[in-house]
C-alpha cells in the first residue's frame, strides 16, 4: 500500500496593484523590512544575495509596455538580492505586441513564473492580468497609479527623519499617477497633501475623496507659494509623461508650478525635495534645487530596490 503524499499548502497569492491592496499596517511593515535589509547590506556588493535568500528558486516575469530604467533595474536586483531571478519581457518582442490577449498572457506566465510585474499604459490591463493570473501581480506603473514608487518615497521620507502621521507634503504640477498614489498613501499613513496644479490638471477626484474620508487635509490650489509654505516635503514630476500629446499647451500651463529656490525657501528649513525621475531640469525643477542640499532624489532612486524587495516579500506572504 503506497503512502499518502503530504498535503500541499497553496501559496499565498497577494497582488499589489495599489497601496490599498496591502493597507497601512502592511506598508509600515514593508518600510521597516526595507530599512532592516538595507542596513544589513551596508558595504556589500550589489549582486550579493541577502543572508536569508527568502525567494531562492523563485522567478519574477517583468512585462514592460513602457520604457523604464529604475523599475527595470530595481526589480531585477531586488530579486537577485532575495535569492531569486527575473526575466525581462517587452511588448515589442513578445506576442503581446502582436495581439495576444492579456488574459492568455497572464495564464501562460502564471505557469512559468512565480510572480508577474507589469509596467503599462492602461490600468485596466493590469487589473485584467491580476484577474486571470494565479500568481501575484505587481503594478510597476500604470496611467492611474505608481504604488511601488511611493513605498520608496515613504522609506526616503522616514530615512530623512520625517514621521509620516501629520506630515505636510506639497505637490507641484500635473495631477498624475504618482500624485494619485501619494494621496492613497496619505489616506493609509495619515499625512496631509497640498496639491498645487493648474486648472484642468487636477488629480482624480476618487483619490482626493479617499484621503479626505480618512481624515487627511487635502488642499487643492493654483497658488504654488501657498502650497509650499511650511511644507515638510516638496514633490514634483515631469510635466509631460510618456505618450502624452499637446505638450506645448501643457508646458505653458505648468510654468508657475516649477520648483525653484524661492519655493523651497517657503518650506520648513529642513524640508526635502523628491522627484521620481527622470527629471527635466529647467522645466519642473531648477538645477539649484535638483542639485541642492535639500534634494534627496538619488536616495529616493536607490530606495526603489529596497522597497521592491519588501513588496515582493509581502506578495509572497513572507511579510505582514
Amino acid at each position: 500500500m503506497s503512502e499518502t503524499p503530504p498535503l500541499e499548502i497553496a501559496p499565498v497569492v497577494r497582488s499589489f496593484l495599489d497601496l490599498s491592496d496591502a493597507g497601512g499596517n502592511a506598508i509600515a511593515a514593508m518600510i521597516d523590512d526595507a530599512q532592516d535589509r538595507k542596513t544589513a547590506r551596508r558595504g556589500w556588493p550589489k549582486g550579493r544575495p541577502d543572508a536569508d535568500q527568502p525567494l531562492a528558486g523563485h522567478m519574477l516575469a517583468m512585462v514592460f509596455g513602457k520604457s523604464s530604467t529604475r523599475t527595470r533595474v530595481s526589480f531585477d536586483i531586488a530579486m537577485r538580492q532575495l535569492g531569486g531571478r527575473a526575466l525581462i519581457l517587452d511588448s515589442g518582442t513578445t506576442q503581446l505586441g502582436r495581439g495576444e490577449s492579456v488574459a492568455d498572457t497572464a495564464r501562460v506566465l502564471s505557469r512559468m513564473a512565480d510572480a508577474i510585474m507589469v509596467r503599462t499604459d492602461d490600468h485596466a490591463k493590469i487589473e485584467e492580468m491580476a484577474h486571470y493570473a494565479h500568481v501575484p501581480v505587481i503594478n510597476g506603473l500604470t496611467d492611474r497609479s505608481h504604488p511601488c514608487q511611493i513605498v520608496a518615497d515613504l522609506l526616503t521620507m522616514i530615512e530623512h527623519r520625517k514621521a509620516l502621521p501629520g506630515l505636510e507634503v506639497a505637490w507641484f504640477g500635473d495631477g498624475n499617477n504618482v500624485l494619485h498614489s501619494i494621496l492613497e498613501a496619505a489616506a493609509l499613513m495619515k499625512f496631509n497633501v497640498r496639491v498645487a496644479t493648474p486648472a484642468g490638471f487636477e488629480p482624480d477626484a476618487h483619490f482626493v475623496q479617499m484621503a479626505r474620508q480618512a481624515g487627511c487635509t487635502i488642499t487643492l490650489t493654483d497658488d504654488a507659494a501657498a502650497a509650499a509654505s511650511k511644507a515638510d516635503v516638496l514633490v514634483t514630476d515631469t510635466w509631460v509623461s510618456m505618450g502624452q500629446t499637446q505638450a506645448k499647451e501643457k508646458l505653458a500651463a505648468m510654468e508657475p508650478f516649477r520648483v525653484d529656490q524661492a519655493l523651497m525657501a517657503r518650506a520648513k528649513s529642513d524640508a526635502i525635495f523628491l522627484h521620481c525621475l527622470p527629471a527635466h531640469v529647467g522645466d519642473e525643477v531648477r538645477a539649484e534645487v535638483f542639485e541642492g542640499p535639500q534634494s534627496v532624489v538619488f536616495d529616493e532612486a536607490e530606495n526603489r530596490i529596497h522597497a521592491q524587495k519588501s513588496i515582493l516579500l509581502w506578495c509572497f506572504g513572507k511579510l505582514g
